[in-house]
């Protein structure tokens, strides 16, 4: 991520860890956040970005369902940019 996305999104500037899922369809972001979340510390926070449309809803369930928070979720032009704590 750019410093200037960085700065429009707001989030993400002090993730643990990042995953970059531009480009990826459905299941693809999901798959790629579970990966990156196995490899993170109880409490430590990825940042994911997307492009497909329908990861808000598929974040939004699969944090309800796996325990992990959703601290945050912002959409800038065409990508979905999430901020997710281990639980």
């Amino acid at each position: 991520m750019s410093s200037e996305q960085a700065s429009v999104t707001g989030i993400g500037h002090d993730a643990d860890a990042r995953v970059d899922a531009r480009g990826q369809r459905c299941p693809m972001p999901l798959l790629m956040a579970k990966r990156g979340l196995n490899g993170l510390e109880v409490g430590q926070t990825l940042h994911l970005i997307s492009t497909d449309s329908g990861s808000r809803r598929d974040f939004e369930v699969f944090t309800k369902q796996s325990g992990h928070e959703l601290l945050e979720a912002v959409d800038v032009d065409d990508e979905f940019h999430f901020l997710l704590r281990k639980n």
